[in-house]
């Protein structure tokens, strides 16, 4: 049977690069970074390599790339550490409606610290409004988190502008920035946009999982979040992933590399997509209407009178992949967060899948997808109703 895996922001096939970096760290390069002979001089080489492409697509020093086991690591460390270092400034924090739970749940620990929280609303298209923000600031603001690119809907952020307002009404204030869906996907320098920590996955752009990294701006403190050995400069203790960050750097070099070709060719499908999508009686797309201000690989459509599960495992009879929402939220009951924060019902959010795409999906892909939905609503629709 055939089949179409737009399913890539929960997570994306391993490219051959990188598949073979970590076959070649699993089988010869397998020292320990710390050890002191060849072996492990040999080890500490493919960190520095990755770390260099990292550094180099973001625009900052190698000295500030921290790898960690993922982006759900990187965005606790972030909060945690460093609303934690900056207590004695004080205790106010903020982030939006629209976060990866990650974020979320990280803020529902520092609750529980005794740490005030102001969750910043969206609008209709999902962005964080620059003046929004300025109101929430106080003097005793020490964090802000909020994420480049929505893993739900598509809304990239307006982030210099949300980082030159932090910079203006208090720049004690940490900014973190969660860019696991912008990482390797569109244009990033945090130095420019007054970005203290920023957030990164390999698993999201063709690498292994169990790898992440976590960008800290050399003058931002942060605690650590585990002891132990002392790796990563003392702030991220344990023997690191050797073969996870080789696969990483592999994957990482290539979608760098190809960054604005790749973007280009997302954006056409996505198009192509959305398109047929709207001609579809009763479908209707979510997110950014400025095409220029929604990421280039992903894509939320509600179809109404259909529930999304039912829609899900229809397509994946027909070998097509997609979700009902965030992957890492799914198996659960409660309504989008993200949907919720847009204004959407929940009888409209309980029929909304998101479509995600990547540089291997092909144009012949996205007409297969609409051509089976269109076969396959007015069918579900009537058993809908029944």
């Amino acid at each position: 049977m055939r089949e179409v895996y737009l399913d890539n922001a929960a997570t994306t096939a391993v490219c051959p690069a990188a598949r073979e970096a970590v076959l070649s760290v699993l089988t010869d390069n397998y020292g320990n970074p710390s050890s002191l002979h060849r072996k492990g001089s040999d080890a500490e080489k493919v960190l520095r390599e990755a770390r260099e492409t990292a550094a180099a697509g973001l625009h900052v020093k190698e000295k500030e790339i921290f790898f960690t086991s993922g982006g759900t690591e990187s965005n606790n460390w972030a909060i945690l550490g460093g609303a934690r270092a900056k207590i004695r400034q004080g205790k106010h924090v903020i982030t939006s409606a629209i976060e990866h739970p990650s974020v979320s749940e990280s803020f529902r620990r520092l609750e529980q610290e005794g740490f005030e929280l102001t969750v910043l609303p969206v609008d209709r298209e999902g962005f964080i409004r620059p003046e929004t923000l300025a109101e929430a600031l106080r003097p005793d603001t020490v964090l802000v988190s909020l994420m480049a690119v929505n893993n739900e809907i598509g809304t990239v952020e307006p982030i210099d502008r949300l980082g030159a307002v932090i910079r203006e009404k208090n720049p004690k204030t940490l900014f973190h920035v969660d860019a696991v869906q912008a990482f390797g996907k569109i244009p990033l320098s945090p130095k420019s946009r007054g970005v203290d920590l920023l957030t990164g996955s390999s698993h999201k752009i063709h690498g292994p999982k169990g790898c992440g990294f976590l960008y800290v701006a050399e003058d931002a403190r942060i605690l650590p979040l585990v002891a132990g050995g002392g790796q990563e400069k003392g702030l991220r203790s344990g023997t690191e992933n050797v073969p996870g960050i080789a696969g990483f750097g592999a994957a990482a070099k290539e979608a760098l590399a190809g960054l604005t070709e790749n973007a280009a060719h997302m954006r056409a499908l996505r198009l192509r997509l959305k398109d047929g999508l709207l001609l579809i009686d009763g479908v209707s797309v979510n997110g950014p209407a400025d095409e220029g201000l929604a990421a280039p690989h992903l894509i939320s459509a509600t179809f109404k009178g259909v529930r999304s599960e039912v829609l899900l495992h229809a397509l994946e009879e027909k070998g097509i992949y997609v979700s009902s929402g965030s992957a890492c939220s799914s198996h659960k009951r409660e309504m989008s967060p993200v949907l919720k924060a847009i204004g959407m019902d929940k009888q409209a959010a309980e029929s909304t899948l998101r479509f995600s795409l990547s540089r291997f999906n092909t144009a012949d892909e996205i007409d297969y997808v609409l051509e089976t939905l269109s076969a396959l609503l007015p069918t579900l629709r009537r058993f809908t109703r029944r």
